[in-house]
């Protein structure tokens, strides 16, 4: 592909170093990156024809699935196959994908047509997981399979399984995204309130909405360690006494 049949639309350069060094991949061709978050709607509302990120979808999904196969393989020597098939689906699965997205700011970052962001597409599971594929796919062209395995070890740094035969507990966040999208059939949205305290000390408030209109606020030393008491605290509200625990509060960071 040319770079003449690739998006007009560039990522503002500013974003896509910060994106790039959280990848630990600086691009060569930044078109690619430009390509891959590029959803389908622009492409079509801004007569961009098939310039948008289906095709790397398509190359992603595979590229994912052999990187984490092999860290998987890596990691745990002496686990079965079907209990590495099992680890494997719950990382690559819609939700987990699409929590990744959001953590490295992806969603932010698409480019969507004004009918798919009226109607949600910008915090829809499918489209972030679709688009973190994407962007995986990008960092294979650009830089081959190695580039590839250190964008996905970054990607799925705190979320690697401990061991493999038994089941991976979850962090209040993950298990509140789960609990919301069966309950409203949408997933919560947090907010940063404030932050106080000298930098080698601050304390960040957040705000978590769920869908029924109920807030819960919270604290930390961390917006991720403040998103997850709130979490924690929403599922408190949902979930009858004694479901949380599953729960893992030696996970949030």
């Amino acid at each position: 592909m040319s770079t003449a049949d690739l998006p007009t639309c560039a990522t503002p350069s500013q974003a896509r170093a910060a994106l790039e060094e959280r990848l630990g991949h600086v691009f060569a061709r930044p078109e690619l990156l430009d390509l891959a978050l590029t959803h389908s709607s622009w492409a079509n509302e801004c007569d961009g024809g098939q310039r948008h990120n289906e095709r790397q979808e398509f190359l992603g999904d595979a590229v994912l699935e052999l990187c984490v196969s092999w860290e998987l393989f890596r990691r745990f020597p002496d686990a079965r196959e079907g209990e590495l098939t099992k680890l494997r689906a719950r990382l690559v699965s819609t939700v987990s994908l699409a929590e990744r997205a959001r953590e490295f700011g992806l969603d932010g970052l698409l480019k969507l047509g004004r009918g798919e962001e009226r109607q949600g597409g910008r915090g829809r599971d499918s489209v972030l997981s679709d688009v973190l594929e994407a962007v995986l796919a990008a960092v294979y062209e650009d830089g081959g399979f190695a580039a590839a395995q250190k964008a996905v070890a970054r990607i799925f740094e705190p979320h690697w399984p401990q061991a493999a035969g038994q089941p991976q507990r979850k962090d209040y966040k993950t298990r509140l995204q789960e609990v919301a999208q069966q309950l409203f059939k949408e997933r919560p949205v947090y907010a940063q309130l404030a932050s106080h305290g000298p930098e080698h000390a601050k304390i960040f408030e957040v705000s978590l909405h769920l869908p029924d209109g109920r807030e819960f606020t919270a604290s930390g030393t961390s917006c991720k360690k403040a998103e997850q008491e709130a979490a924690r605290q929403a599922l408190n509200a949902l979930e009858p006494a004694g479901e949380n625990s599953d729960m893992c509060p030696s996970s949030i960071s």
